[in-house]
């Protein structure tokens, strides 16, 4: 029975990840679901919690409810940030994902620097500083911050470009008191584009500084 069961639960597992697409939300639109992404924890966390206590202690249904409890707080939790963010940056360029294990704040790099400048504006210094008093709120969780670019010039000046931009969100964060130990950088330069970069539309999607919050469990 533990032989059949195992692969049914790695199967659900995988299922119900591809299920989970992320929902864009800017400014003051409202989830229609708030606390779907909750819901969406206790299951998830069920099933690997089952395959987990099949595979350490030949227990599925123990770690079944381990793994839901775990899986409703970090939901919870995400979902509550997600809330709170919405409602306290006051920018609707800046996107807002809750992705059901991890949130992203997309901050479009037009609106972050100006042309081929790395140096943040200071105008949106207050929304990086929401951001992070947030993440000071939720201790709980790592931060990866990923600079991206669109393909205008070289790859290897845009992947420069990414990574000093990566670094100074970073900056603004721990300045404003995020742990340094928290946060990791990353250039991604033109390498994972949202949109087509043969339109400037698609080219100004491209350019965005993402804030990658990931919940330890």
């Amino acid at each position: 029975m533990t032989r059949i069961l195992l692969p049914a639960l790695l199967t659900s597992a995988i299922a119900l990840g591809a299920c989970t697409s992320p929902e864009y939300v800017t400014g003051d639109q409202q989830s229609q679901d708030e606390y779907r992404n909750t819901r969406g924890g206790v299951i998830l966390g069920g099933i690997l919690g089952g395959v987990l206590g099949e595979v350490i202690a030949d227990e599925p249904v123990a770690g079944v409810v381990i793994g839901a409890g775990v899986g409703a707080l970090i939901g919870h939790d995400l979902d509550k940030q997600a809330a709170e963010l919405r409602r306290d940056i006051d920018n609707r360029n800046v996107g807002i994902v809750n992705a059901g294990d991890r949130l992203i704040v997309t901050l479009p790099q037009d609106i972050l620097f100006a042309t081929d400048s790395f140096a943040v504006r200071s105008d949106l210094q207050d929304d990086l500083r929401v951001v992070a008093k947030s993440l000071n709120s939720y201790p709980g969780s790592v931060v990866q911050v990923i600079g991206h670019t669109d393909s205008t010039g070289s790859a290897a000046h845009n992947q420069r470009l990414s990574v000093r931009r990566a670094e100074a969100v970073a900056d603004e964060l721990m300045d404003a008191g995020v742990g340094f130990e928290r946060i990791q950088t990353i250039g991604a330069g033109e390498n994972q584009p949202v949109a087509s970069n043969l339109t400037e539309e698609g080219k100004a999607r491209n350019r965005r500084v993402e804030i990658v919050i990931l919940p330890k469990a």
